[in-house]
């Protein structure tokens, strides 16, 4: 008996190979999908329940050829594709152009092959273990999968179909693209800029207090008789309620505080003892990934979401596309038995750490994404498995086993501080690790960290030593970076985890967003044109209400409780007739910057404008003049190292920000960070 297992990748059909080690198993990859919607046309047939026409992808004809042979000399054929949508996506198109299928959409019907047996086998993790028990287990295509999948694409293509030529039209850029969630997405990071510039910084002051001798407390002003020093503002933003905080001390009132504070006497008004339990966080979903992989590692969502597909097809970690907390007992188990050993007992819950999912759809067959072994961390493979594969390998890895840690307890100590005459409030925290907990796999650093607490009482008198001011001003909404993005998204119900990362990267290749030194998001004129436009001619459906309501229909779908036909229709119908109002609507959308440049042929002021490649400088006179230059940014004060010529900002094909010489290529300095380079042109070591 001969069997052909089908994956999509190179990288996982080897760790296949090698797991299963079998002369009669043949294991194929597709290299992805083979079958897709042309590019040339709509494809869609909105009067026959959005019926699409798929053709076999030109660069996949050899592919396809192999997998027909491969197929036709095999007994039993395995569709062994990611368990998600997508994946069961791919074994249809699989199982189609094998001949498996009978199309009558939008249903399907398997055909029974004299001969040949097809099965689907679904695992979460590629080890020995879960591929013998998926094989000893198949299933059968799941249609409510496949149809989920379909839906969103169909509905993606119409978005995009008639929205890109409609910028086109407007815009007279025939490389703009449009989308559906990707629209919404750049709208917050607009939106955001908008509110940044609406804000007023405003100034104020902090006072801090020194008090005791041998060991010296510092003590925040909290309270002026019974008013307290700090306020909450809270304003409406576009994403929901932002708030800061500040204080009623500014120029006017500081002269007259510290002066009262410096004359008055003080005493300890409480010292107040309380012991918290801070328990473990929940192991990650696909988003929480990105988010901690951000904020620890500095890692793009695509750069996580790529070193998490190599780590999973290595067979290191279970499916990285997730939404649910669930762990298995097995690892459970094995993970309880580590921190046993590891640690100890104590370390140790009585019970194993549940978790509530968040998301509505979990689901709970899936698991969070951990590690297949409780090896704490793996060793560099050259290219396979580099030094960032190994960091978020162990970020995975701690997150799971923490999760199923003890919580660690803390003692938090907070001494109160009055003034006897003007009663100025003076507030100070310390804290001190009683048991870490899983703080000691998670940050040990913290847990090690010992800070004296110092031994007074209440009632007892206590000198001032000093007092300390800084200067403060209050801070307009942060921008997105890719972790908070991905938050807001997540949290407005736009989107799915696994289309983050394709998203973000689309509005920063299609020049919508740059990424900012501090990797935020900053819209360029260009997208900041794109949203205004597209939110306002198509409130009804670019909004966040209407795009999380189309994913809980694509949801519903993939739960067999609604079907395609009832999902798009309704969308259709609206966004239908607002696309024929607009294409009739003749006005265009100029996307251009102004400066104070001239042109050096003919006098008349140079703008800034756009193209597929970035930013250019061009005369105002075209088309009788066409004088253009490179749009290059100069980085101030810093020079090139090696000849002295100005550093300037330079992007990769990827849109990834360099630095380098303005004398390129005759000078090749390069560097992919800025603080590495003195002002004076000197490298940093």
């Amino acid at each position: 008996m001969k069997s052909l297992i089908i994956v999509e990748s190179p990288t996982k059909a080897k760790t296949f190979g090698k797991i299963l080690k079998s002369e009669d198993t043949v294991v194929f990859a597709t290299m992805g999908h083979i079958r897709d919607l042309p590019k040339s046309k709509l494809s869609i047939d909105v009067e026959k329940d959005f019926k699409p026409t798929y053709i076999n992808l030109k660069d996949k004809n050899k592919i396809i050829t192999e997998l027909k042979k491969l197929a036709k000399n095999s007994d039993t054929i395995y569709l062994a594709t990611d368990s998600d949508r997508e994946g069961e996506s791919i074994s249809y198109h699989i199982a189609y152009i094998l001949g498996f299928i009978k199309e009558n959409w939008p249903e399907f019907k398997l055909i029974q092959k004299k001969g040949k047996d097809l099965k689907r086998i679904v695992f979460h993790e590629i080890t020995k273990e879960a591929l013998e028990e998926a094989i000893k287990k198949p299933i059968t295509l799941r249609a409510h999968l496949v149809k989920a999948q379909q839906a969103r694409r169909i509905l993606d293509r119409i978005v995009g179909y008639e929205l890109s030529p409609l910028l086109w039209k407007k815009m007279g850029k025939y490389w703009l693209s449009a989308g559906r969630v990707q629209t919404v997405a750049l709208r917050f990071i607009v939106e955001r800029e908008k509110e940044r510039n609406k804000f007023k910084q405003e100034e104020y002051k902090q006072i801090f207090g020194v008090f005791g001798e041998n060991l010296k407390i510092k003590a925040q002003l909290k309270q002026i008789g019974d008013k307290q020093v700090s306020e909450t503002v809270k304003l409406k933003l576009f994403a929901g309620d932002y708030s800061y905080t500040r204080t009623i001390i500014n120029n006017k009132n500081i002269k007259k505080i510290l002066s009262e504070i410096k004359e008055d006497s003080y005493k300890v008004l409480d010292v107040a003892e309380t012991i918290t339990k801070k328990q473990p966080a929940p192991p990650f979903t696909t988003s929480m990934m990105q988010q901690e992989a951000f904020s620890k590692l500095g890692l793009s969502s695509r750069a996580t979401m790529r070193l998490a597909q190599n780590l999973y097809e290595a067979g290191l970690i279970t499916y990285h596309r997730t939404d649910s907390f669930y762990l298995s007992p097995k690892f459970i188990s094995q993970a309880r038995n580590f921190i046993s050993k590891r640690f100890s007992k104590d370390h140790v819950p009585q019970t194993p750490n549940f978790f509530k999912n968040k998301s509505k759809n979990a689901q709970e067959a899936h698991e969070a994404i951990r590690p297949t072994k409780l090896t704490p961390t793996i060793e560099p493979q050259g290219r396979t498995i580099t030094k960032r594969h190994v960091k978020l390998y162990e970020l995975i890895f701690k997150r799971a086993v923490a999760s199923q840690m003890s919580p660690a307890k803390i003692k938090n100590i907070r001494i109160k501080i009055l003034g006897n005459k003007y009663k100025y409030l003076f507030s100070s925290s310390f804290q001190k690790v009683l048991f870490g907990g899983f703080l000691d796999l998670i940050n040990p650093d913290f847990v090690k960290k010992t800070s004296a607490i110092p031994q007074v009482k209440k009632d007892s008198n206590i000198k001032l030593i000093e007092i300390e001011t800084e200067d403060k001003k209050t801070m307009p909404p942060p921008r997105y970076n890719d972790a908070s993005l991905i938050k807001v998204l997540e949290k407005s119900g736009i989107g799915r985890p696994s289309t983050y990362a394709p998203i973000i990267y689309l509005l920063q290749q299609k020049k919508y967003v740059e990424k900012s030194e501090k990797k935020q998001f900053v819209p360029t004129v260009l997208g900041i044109k794109i949203s205004d436009y597209l939110s306002s001619a198509f409130p009804d459906i670019l909004n966040i209400g209407f795009t999380a309501k189309m994913e809980d229909g694509l949801d519903k779908i993939a739960k067999d409780k609604e079907t395609i036909s009832n999902i798009l229709s309704p969308f259709y119908k609206t966004f239908k007739k607002d696309v024929e109002k607009r294409k009739n609507d003749k006005t265009k959308i100029q996307v251009e910057e102004k400066t104070d440049e001239k042109c050096p042929k003919c006098g008349a002021p140079l703008v800034i404008k756009f193209s597929r490649f970035g930013k250019f400088y061009a005369c105002t006179n075209f088309p009788k003049c066409k004088f253009t230059k490179p749009f290059i940014t100069y980085v101030k004060d810093v020079v090139c190292p090696k000849c002295g010529g100005r550093i300037v900002v330079r992007r990769t094909r990827k849109g990834k920000r360099f630095y380098g010489c303005e004398n390129y290529p005759k000078c090749d300095f390069s560097s992919w960070k800025l603080n590495t380079i003195n002002k004076k042109g000197e490298k940093k070591s």
